[in-house]
């Protein structure tokens, strides 16, 4: 039973998730655009860095226009936003890895140290290893989506 101020955990998946999802489905878009354009916004939802899944998802549509739907890629980016999350821990310790610097401690002050160029440079070299190696996978897999999905 809900309470004021809270709903039910149903009621706001229902409200959020699928009552968004059927009014796109209910409008008529083509089931290849929306496959594309679901798989658009969740590569590009999970980027590393917070906050820039949405410039990206905007950037993209912009620049597909009419080949991708709109609501979508920003529905299928809001949903991948708690995986997003979830792997900036692993995403720094994978590009860490990849550029064989020292492991980054993870203290109450490490992101605002990294925010404000404090960190050191193998961080930052890791994150930027990691973001490149993000986008060449991500914008293959798209790009190799769409292919099969035209065949």
């Amino acid at each position: 039973m809900a309470t004021v101020g809270h709903t039910r955990p149903t009621s706001w998946f229902n409200q959020k998730i699928v009552d968004p999802l059927l009014q796109i489905l209910q409008r008529g878009a083509e089931p290849k655009q929306l496959a594309f354009s679901a798989a658009l916004g969740t590569t590009l939802g999970l980027f590393p860095i917070c906050g820039v899944p949405v410039f990206l998802c905007g950037f993209a549509i912009a620049f597909l226009g009419p080949l991708c739907h709109a609501p979508t890629v920003m529905l299928a980016n809001f949903v991948v936003t708690p995986i997003e999350l979830s792997l900036v821990v692993p995403f720094l310790r994978f590009g860490e890895a990849i550029s064989g610097g020292p492991r980054f401690p993870f203290t109450p002050d490490a992101l605002k140290k990294v925010f404000t160029g404090q960190a050191s440079h193998e961080v930052l070299l890791s994150i930027a290893h990691v973001v490149r190696l993000l986008l060449h996978t991500n914008f293959s897999a798209v790009h190799a989506g769409f292919i099969l999905g035209r065949q």
